[in-house]
């Protein structure tokens, strides 16, 4: 089963990725988290991703699909695979069904005023990534239930960024809610429910 989760920044995505990853033993792979790892590379394209994400922007179709196409190439994705973060535009859709077939695109959806308070309030470990926010507070302030790492704020969860995050999804990511309405595939989910109602209400959907 190969699923892809789309939305709004702030959305709870990464979250419900894991729950899905879990439950279906599908690997999650979230274009992010691999971006954040290459920006810290001291190389050119670490400089030139971390500049495009710090400015609110996405990274471009060619070297995203390069890396998604490596990544679902490895064998823990025989079985299928979550892609969390791609596609992000009509160009990176259509180069991802040359590649696979996908059988379910998850649609969560939140207000403005809802992800902005999520995304402004949200830490992540600098150690293993994992993510802390109003729906899912660490046992203690600061630090990860999960290695002890450091939490911290991340540039582009700041106020003034997000909003250009938003811009950025509305004039490139939306319409692949219809692209994928068309292929008949595509499932929406309210993401202002709490965690566990979101994870049930995709269980229903995904079976």
């Amino acid at each position: 089963m190969n699923v892809i989760l789309l939305g709004p920044p702030g959305t709870g995505k990464g979250t419900q990725a894991e729950l899905i990853s879990e439950h279906y033993k599908i690997p999650h792979i979230s274009t992010g988290d691999m971006f954040r790892e290459i920006q810290k590379e001291d190389s050119e394209l670490g400089k030139k991703v971390k500049d495009l994400i710090m400015g609110g922007k996405f990274v471009g179709d060619e070297i995203t699909v390069e890396i998604v196409k490596k990544r679902i190439n490895q064998k823990d994705c025989k079985n299928g695979f979550l892609l969390d973060g791609f596609p992000r535009t009509i160009p990176q859709a259509e180069a991802l069904d040359k590649l696979t077939k996908i059988d379910h695109a998850l649609l969560i959806r939140s207000s403005d005023d809802v992800i902005v308070k999520r995304l402004s309030s949200r830490r992540q470990c600098r150690k293993c990534n994992a993510i802390y926010g109003i729906d899912k507070k660490p046992e203690n302030e600061g630090v990860c239930d999960k290695c002890g790492g450091e939490l911290y704020q991340r540039e582009d969860d700041k106020e003034e960024v997000i909003q250009k995050r938003l811009d950025t999804y509305r004039e490139q990511t939306e319409p692949l809610i219809e692209y994928y309405t068309r292929k008949g595939i595509i499932a929406e989910v309210d993401g202002e429910q709490a965690i566990q109602k979101i994870s049930e209400s995709i269980q229903k959907i995904l079976g």
